[in-house]
């Protein structure tokens, strides 16, 4: 770490990674210190915001020249858009990444974003691909080259993790805007960022994975399937663009029919199940969702199953 310069340039901008939190210690630490050692030789300033929760000051992790670290409480909405809200008009950097608190970033990955905006400075976001640990297993997921708005309107692109995003500051607080703090539960805003910022220019991607997602998460299930529910609602009617997909409204339809589903409100799953299937017959999550309804397999175990395959519902 000792060639890194303090001092920021036109090709070593400033970074900022901003980590929301809430309750997860030691997988926070893990995520922290792999952000401070990135091989940037730029300098990095890391926001850790604690939401909901106590500040916990980290004075056990060893900050390297060049990086810092400032912990704050979030003063926003309560959630995860809050929470990176907080944390972007908290930092200074010229670029902005976000990093989930159960995640973590190989060495090179902010380098060779920087790199990948430098030869492509129209670019509106740098994505990079992801690991996938989960069971015991690993899965690499790579994200397309290039991404466009009507790209993600037919497909989320789950390879675009939010954990890879790499924006700069100047969008976030203009063209693009911060995170959507109004999207039910927070669910989404990740997608919803996505699509907002592909309305203005391409999303790219270095095609290696360079984070590691750690998905063995217990709190997918039943408590969260209203929020869902309701955040996916919220999208559709925010991007009316999607009438334009009938793929991509299939898609985002069936997810609610599921949840709906998981959450035995049956004859509401059963609506956007067949909404979901006048628009496309292969959506899979309809016919999941209709499963559900008829009792012949619960929601926890279709998602375990797929889940299991480093894949999302």
């Amino acid at each position: 770490m000792s060639d890194i310069d303090p001092v920021p340039s036109e090709n070593t901008p400033s970074v900022s990674v901003v980590i929301a939190t809430k309750g997860r210690p030691v997988l926070l630490r893990a995520a922290i210190r792999a952000i401070l050692l990135q091989d940037y030789r730029g300098p990095m300033d890391l926001v850790v915001v604690f939401d909901r929760i106590g500040i916990d000051p980290l004075d056990d992790i060893e900050i390297p020249v060049g990086r810092s670290i400032t912990t704050v409480s979030n003063s926003r909405t309560p959630g995860l858009a809050g929470g990176r809200n907080t944390g972007i008009l908290g930092t200074s950097g010229v670029l902005v990444a976000f990093c989930d608190d159960d995640d973590e970033w190989t060495p090179t990955k902010i380098s060779q974003q920087v790199e990948a905006l430098h030869r492509e400075p129209s670019a509106i976001l740098v994505s990079t691909g992801i690991r996938i640990e989960t069971n015991g297993r690993s899965y690499i997921r790579l994200p397309p080259a290039r991404v466009a708005f009507l790209d993600l309107l037919e497909s989320r692109i789950t390879e675009i993790h939010p954990s890879s995003f790499l924006i700069r500051r100047s969008n976030l607080l203009g063209v693009v805007g911060l995170v959507d703090e109004a999207l039910p539960a927070s669910y989404g805003e990740d997608y919803d960022l996505l699509l907002r910022a592909a309305r203005v220019g391409d999303v790219i991607a270095i095609q290696e994975p360079l984070v590691i997602v750690h998905w063995d998460r217990a709190s997918f299930f039943a408590d969260r399937w209203q929020g869902i529910a309701d955040g996916l609602t919220y999208l559709l009617a925010k991007h009316p663009e999607f009438s334009r997909s009938p793929k991509g409204s299939a898609r985002i339809e069936g997810q609610i029919a599921f949840a709906y589903a998981s959450l035995k409100q049956r004859k509401v799953a059963w609506r956007w199940a067949r909404r979901s299937i006048r628009h496309d017959r292969t959506q899979l999550r309809a016919w999941a969702a209709l499963t559900i309804a008829v009792r012949l397999a619960p929601a926890g175990a279709l998602v375990r199953i797929v889940n299991r395959r480093g894949r999302g519902m």
